[in-house]
């Protein structure tokens, strides 16, 4: 049974989604098998849909979303080799270094607003046909949503125009697809029309979408082959991971469109903040369901405002010295939304005193 959370609203993340009981009951009557032998029914079933989702050959399961985004680099970039992506990326920011670490992979950045992507920021910073000579761009990596900045959900136009100008320069390129599924519900873009245009694609089923555990690398057949390979060399290799994967596959029929409830609670407790704070919050940018709150703007420190509505019982998460991040999942209901609505703007009204 789901246990109850001892916050008002916990913020911290949409990773802290806990299974359904019609999940758990999903999980628990899955049909299993060996997945390093290829024989889980269940698992192939789920990587078979994503990838016909998502417009690939073939997918593979992972236990984490860093694992599917590493497993995505080093099948594109070999070592000595570089990626690009903007500085606030969750690959170059986020995942401890593991492309430098585990494969030998460099990385440049570029800077962007609320990591919004660009075609021409990406254009500007590849190196390609340059020999002995300097490091060569193999992969640009894009993120949708995109995490650190806020939710931002990335222009197909743009994506498409990168995807022309690297195809011609022979540089790959990956879809960091965690909260994929809340840029198509925002967007109303099909996850197929984002996914064509990348030659891997990762997406996170434990986010809001709300299994417990795992995430899918899609691309071709040879390159899933490949990835078979290297997740099995990176320690991730799994038996009856079937129980797993009927979590994903319930989580894609139920979990999908509810997200816009998500959003919709994350743009009331948005309006709220703002109208609390005028300068802490610009409303233009909240598109699905995270929101970046600019605490700075009245006095406080990230790290006290954290701590101050920690202790009224709501949980959110520093991502700069004044900011603060909030995020709607599905174990964020209404009733938590004016809880954390009532701490938040409280706090913002009453700054401390110097």
């Amino acid at each position: 049974m789901a246990t109850t959370s001892p916050f008002r609203a916990d913020l911290l993340s949409d990773t802290l989604t806990r299974p359904s009981e019609a999940m758990r009951d999903a999980m628990a009557r899955a049909e299993v098998g060996d997945d390093v032998f290829g024989e889980d029914p269940t698992l192939r079933a789920l990587e078979e849909r994503v990838a016909g989702m998502l417009g690939h050959e073939a997918a593979l399961f992972t236990p984490s979303g860093s694992m599917a985004n590493q497993l995505g680099v080093r099948l594109h970039v070999k070592p000595g080799e570089e990626l690009i992506g903007d500085s606030l990326a969750h690959v170059v920011r986020a995942e401890l270094g593991a492309a430098a670490v585990l494969s030998g992979i460099s990385s440049r950045t570029w800077v962007s607003e609320r990591g919004r992507f660009r075609a021409d920021d990406a254009a500007s910073l590849m190196i390609t046909g340059v020999g002995p000579y300097q490091v060569c761009t193999s992969l640009v990596i894009v993120e949708n949503t995109h995490n650190f900045g806020g939710g931002t959900v990335q222009s197909l136009d743009e994506i498409r125009r990168a995807r022309a100008v690297t195809r011609d320069r022979g540089v790959a390129m990956h879809l960091d697809g965690a909260r994929l599924f809340n840029a198509h519900v925002a967007s109303g873009v099909p996850v197929g029309d984002y996914g064509r245009e990348f030659d891997t694609v990762s997406i996170c089923l434990s986010k809001g979408l709300g299994a417990p555990v795992g995430s899918v690398l899609v691309g071709s057949d040879e390159a899933m082959a490949e990835s078979r390979i290297w997740r099995k060399r990176f320690g991730g290799g799994m038996r009856q991971a079937g129980i797993l994967a009927a979590a994903g596959l319930f989580a894609l029929d139920h979990n999908v469109d509810r997200l816009a409830d998500d959003h919709a609670r994350a743009r009331r407790a948005a309006v709220a903040v703002a109208e609390a704070a005028p300068a802490s919050v610009d409303l233009a940018t909240i598109e699905t369901n995270i929101v970046i709150v600019d605490v700075a703007s009245v006095g406080w420190t990230a790290a006290a405002f954290v701590d101050a509505a920690l202790a009224a019982g709501v949980r959110t998460y520093a991502v700069g010295p004044g900011a603060v991040r909030l995020v709607w999942h599905l174990d964020v209901d209404d009733a938590g939304t004016d809880a954390a609505i009532d701490v938040l703007t409280g706090l913002l009204r009453t700054p401390p005193t110097a």
